[in-house]
């Protein structure tokens, strides 16, 4: 891997740009996020309209990401394309606050932003220093989506829980972003690709990338969501500390867990710019998440090693999503970067759902030590096949 140059700094205006882009973008959608199931029940709309609209968000947002990827290497500019994303995003979240009815709570697409960003910012960054600036990314992203939940508490507080309210500040950080964006984000010219169909397309992205690909998605298929683990928490607590006690605990270990994220997101990637490979650094996130799905197996019911299981998975997670995107933006051509990294998100998108679905069925069907027993499996096979992928050195 080759070394920084030492006139320049990886901390540049594009990835300050992207990082603060990423935290206020994220703090907007959190507030909204956090307050959206007590709105929905507030209109009369019960849990199977919450499910339908994240639902509806996260399928979109996969098709969307997949669709931008494969639009934005064909242009000349790409940054136009992702301020219109985030503007619209910003527009449309606040939105919410003129609905009075389920149905006008319209998914808010933000997948057709994602590839472009990553293109963008590893192309104003040595391939030297991917890991620090995907890490730092993430870390500004983390610290958003801990943001918005605090602020929409305080929010709430302070309008006598004024739900249009809420909805209508997060405008503010929603175009805080769009400013940070357009304002910072430095757009370098690349070779654009020709003009090919979306297939044609994804079969151009070199084959190391696919091997990747089959990693991600192995591992992908055993990644539960994480608020799987709010509910481990909440009844593993229960017998000792009651209900109520219970869940506030299982909020904080999970806060915990966030704060762990952020920190692991930026420290992997600093890790990865100063050993010979990347992928042994990601595959080690993947391991470790493979350890935690082995913890999560005892069915604890001690506070401090459910600490332990919340701490390891922000750990694996932040590593996970910081080395992911770096390995993807080493592998592949510049100019493929925009397909490479919505074709990424959308094996990411598929993998959430198969893992929730497998890992929740599993967990009713037969028992919690047969579900994450199923994690554990598929974590150390993601492991495996990483280790045996052939990357630059």
């Amino acid at each position: 891997m080759s070394e920084t140059s030492p006139t320049q700094s990886w901390l540049n205006r594009t990835v300050l740009g992207v990082g603060l882009t990423s935290l206020f973008s994220d703090w907007s959608h959190e507030t909204a996020t956090a307050v959206l199931p007590a709105f929905l029940a507030a209109i009369g709309a019960g849990p199977a309209w919450l499910g339908a609209i994240e639902g509806i968000a996260d399928g979109l947002s996969s098709f969307a990401k997949l669709a931008s990827g494969h639009f934005t290497d064909r242009l000349k500019r790409r940054k136009p394309l992702a301020v219109l994303g985030y503007a619209v995003t910003a527009l449309a979240t606040a939105s919410f606050a003129f609905a009075t009815h389920a149905y006008q709570v319209r998914s808010r697409m933000r997948g057709v932003r994602s590839p472009v960003r990553k293109a963008l910012l590893a192309a104003d960054v040595p391939p030297s220093a991917y890991g620090r600036a995907f890490g730092f990314e993430r870390l500004m992203d983390t610290m958003g989506a801990i943001a918005g939940p605090l602020t929409a508490l305080w929010l709430l507080e302070q309008t006598g829980h004024s739900y249009k309210k809420v909805f209508l500040w997060t405008l503010l950080p929603g175009l805080v972003a769009v400013a940070s964006f357009w304002l910072l984000v430095r757009e370098r010219p690349f070779s654009s690709r020709p003009k090919q169909s979306f297939f044609v397309g994804l079969r151009s992205l070199p084959i190391r990338f696919r091997q990747l690909l089959i990693g991600v998605g192995i591992f992908g298929a055993g990644d539960f969501s994480h608020s799987m683990l709010i509910l481990y928490a909440s009844r593993m607590l229960a017998p000792s500390y009651g209900l109520a006690r219970a869940a506030s605990l299982a909020v904080a270990l999970y806060t915990l867990h966030n704060a762990f994220y952020a920190g692991s997101a930026y420290f992997s990637g600093w890790l990865s710019d100063r050993v010979p490979q990347r992928k042994v650094v990601l595959a080690s996130g993947y391991a470790l998440a493979g350890f935690t799905a082995i913890l999560l197996c005892t069915g604890t019911h001690s506070l401090w090693v459910l600490t332990v299981i919340f701490a390891m998975a922000g750990l694996y997670v932040g590593t996970e999503e910081a080395l992911e995107d770096s390995l993807t933006a080493e592998i592949v051509p510049k100019e493929q970067h925009g397909m490479a990294f919505g074709t990424l998100a959308a094996v990411n998108a598929v993998g959430d759902f198969l893992s929730s679905l497998l890992v929740g069925s599993l967990w009713s069907a037969f028992s919690v030590q047969t579900a994450f027993a199923a994690s554990a499996v598929l974590f150390f096979a993601g492991a495996a096949l990483i280790l045996r992928l052939r990357t630059p050195s």
